[in-house]
């Protein structure tokens, strides 16, 4: 290589523990980086310019993945949770519930996207749910329910009783105020006082 060919020193993180180097290249040579290495780069971006608000809420990943996977049956209820569907959310108010038995839901992500059934379990201890009808065959010949994680299904029908309305009744209302309260903040006249 020439000495009168300019040089340049390129740095790829490719993951938490390696860098690629590639030095002395000529400009003129196009360096091939993969999709998943741009990805990698443009999460590592995005991951440096989050701001922490609350000081009481770890941002630690180690202490995340703990809460998550030792998290209670009463804690999973609630991040086992589905989006209504656009009838159910304009009829309740109400953006999502936990889902329960009987419910009925649809597949909207996923090998079986579109597939529609009633809820058979909520196998919280697997983080997933059994949906009638999608199942898979054992080599030995007996069917098996597939787990589909709550949050690639919309309920499309609630399984109503006294609890899980209150239930829609506390969310609404919550809902209600909030939107209420939207836009309240500084009246106009507020604003305009302190503008010399």
């Amino acid at each position: 290589m020439s000495s009168s060919t300019p040089t340049f020193l390129l740095f790829l993180p490719l993951c938490s523990n390696c860098v690629a180097f590639i030095y002395t290249l000529p400009f003129s040579f196009a360096v091939k980086v993969s999709e998943r290495t741009r990805t990698l780069l443009r999460k590592r971006e995005k991951r440096a310019t989050k701001m922490k608000f609350n000081p009481r809420v770890s941002s630690s990943r180690r202490k995340s993945r703990k809460a998550h996977f030792t998290a209670p049956s009463s804690v999973r209820r609630v991040l086992m949770s589905a989006p209504l569907s656009g009838d159910l959310r304009s009829k309740y108010n109400v953006r999502s519930m936990p889902v329960r038995k009987e419910d009925e839901v649809q597949v909207v992500r996923g090998t079986y996207k579109g597939r529609e059934g009633k809820v058979v379990q909520v196998y919280r201890r697997k983080w997933v749910i059994h949906i009638e009808r999608i199942t898979r065959e054992k080599v030995n010949g007996s069917t098996v329910n597939v787990g589909i994680h709550p949050s690639k299904v919309v309920i499309t029908k609630l399984r109503l009783d006294k609890d899980r309305k209150s239930l829609l009744d506390r969310k609404a209302k919550g809902r209600a105020a909030a939107d209420k309260e939207k836009g309240t903040k500084f009246a106009p006249e507020d604003v305009m006082q302190t503008i010399d």
